[in-house]
């Protein structure tokens, strides 16, 4: 089993910057698919970011949903066995519990959760 633990959600303006940090209990480098999702207030659990591991040159890429994209950066840290969502430009509609996701042969894992509210 692994455990995950999210921080960095917090209470920020519209425009403003955030770093979500996942901590994973063990090592992240055998994980093919890396993600943050976000539920909001009475909505399904959405979607946000992946980054997706080549199964021979061990290499990342990544996606991210359209509602993100040019605004937020997922990263990994091997040596730290920690994700990253550098989100930046937050508007009021990034309001969430956003959740990181590690997905590999030994299962599929999810962390507790961490809230970003975008409010002036």
């Amino acid at each position: 089993q692994v455990q995950l633990v999210e921080s960095g959600g917090a209470l920020v303006q519209p425009g403003g910057s955030l770093r979500l940090s996942c901590a994973a209990s063990g090592s992240i480098f055998s994980f093919n698919a890396m993600g943050w999702y976000r539920q909001a207030p009475g909505k399904e659990r959405e979607w946000v970011a992946i980054a997706t591991r080549n199964i021979i040159t061990r290499s990342l890429s990544t996606d991210y949903a359209d509602s993100v994209k040019g605004r937020f950066t997922i990263s990994s840290d091997n040596t730290q066995n920690t994700v990253y969502l550098q989100m930046n430009s937050l508007k009021t509609e990034d309001t969430a519990v956003y959740y990181c996701n590690l997905n590999g042969r030994i299962g599929s894992f999810w962390g507790q959760g961490t809230q970003v509210t975008v409010s002036s």
